[in-house]
């Protein structure tokens, strides 16, 4: 009879300790890591992919009980990612659209960059491209309107008349979005061969001498040197459309360059332009936090990874759509 009075109460505290753990505050389970602490996923652009890895690695060091974990698949799947619930951030590096925010996106800007026009640097009038640049006109018949199909047009070259091999974006995103704009069009609009990822589109024009592309800055230019990756040359765009690249226009020797270019408005916008972070709702929980450190602290890594930090004021208004829960 005692034995079974013992076993009863046992029975009953174990009971209540069950109880008690159940109804105490948890994470959900998407958001716990393996180790017991807070997990945040992010997924999207290639172009925020290197600057975000780099926020990640350092948000860590720390908080020590964050594991962030960064995938890149192109803007549009950003996107989808974050509006279907599958990651806490989405990076978009493309302007958000109304039928986005209607679903519920809301974002932040964190960073700036653009996109440049690449070519392979065997490629047999480089010498020219690289003096010439090539006007927004040329740019459209070679990308949307295909009316100039070999590269002794584009340089007035009588003697060559290699055909231009012309590649592009098979997944939507940001870069193709922005360098569609710029020439007055969208992303459907581009014609060419299409490949899959920035750092796709990079070896299909540095394995194809007639080929040319379209690339964000951090999938051009080398990371240690600053200069562009072998195989590729940037084309500089004619902005005056006067036929010559003028002393103001040479801004694509290294990436300290361009990116200065860019920050000072040389560089026009398109196609540079805002990197953002999407979520569904409200920013909250451990990603709010992250990104609140991405604006503030973490601003400090921006210049030294090759992107361009965002002026004060508009980093004030990012932090202001960080509203509390």
């Amino acid at each position: 009879m005692k034995k079974s009075i013992c076993i009863f109460f046992i029975l009953i505290v174990l009971a209540a300790v069950a109880a008690g753990c159940t109804s105490s505050p948890a994470l959900s389970p998407g958001n716990i890591a393996p180790s017991g602490g807070q997990k945040i996923t992010v997924s999207g652009a290639f172009a925020l992919y290197p600057m975000m890895v780099k926020w990640a690695e350092e948000y860590q060091k720390i908080h020590k009980d964050v594991r962030i974990e960064v995938s890149a698949g192109g803007a549009g799947k950003g996107m989808t990612d974050a509006l279907t619930g599958m990651v806490d951030l989405g990076m978009v590096s493309r302007d958000i659209l109304p039928e986005e925010t209607a679903k519920g996106a809301v974002y932040v800007a964190v960073t700036k960059d653009a996109v440049v026009v690449t070519a392979n640097q065997d490629n047999p009038v480089v010498t020219d491209l690289q003096k010439r640049g090539i006007n927004k006109s040329v740019f459209r018949q070679i990308f949307v309107n295909e009316t100039i199909t070999d590269w002794g047009v584009v340089t007035s070259r009588s003697d060559h008349s290699e055909k231009i091999n012309v590649y592009t974006r098979s997944d939507a995103c940001g870069a193709a979005d922005v360098w569609a704009k710029y020439l007055g069009y969208k992303q459907e609009d581009l014609n060419g061969t299409g490949v899959f990822g920035d750092p796709g589109l990079a070896d299909a024009v540095k394995t194809d001498r007639m080929g040319i592309g379209y690339n964000n800055i951090g999938f051009v230019y080398d990371a240690n040197t600053g200069r562009p990756l072998d195989g590729l040359v940037i084309i500089p765009l004619d902005l005056n459309d006067n036929g010559t690249i003028d002393p103001d226009e040479q801004i694509y020797a290294t990436r300290e360059a361009i990116t200065s270019a860019i920050n000072t408005g040389k560089y026009p916008s398109p196609p540079s332009r805002e990197l953002n972070l999407v979520t569904k709702g409200n920013f909250s929980g451990p990603s709010r936090e992250f990104v609140r450190w991405i604006l503030t602290d973490g601003q400090q890594y921006v210049q030294e990874s090759g992107y361009i930090a965002l002026p004060d004021e508009r980093i004030r208004q990012q932090l202001s759509k960080l509203s509390k829960d």
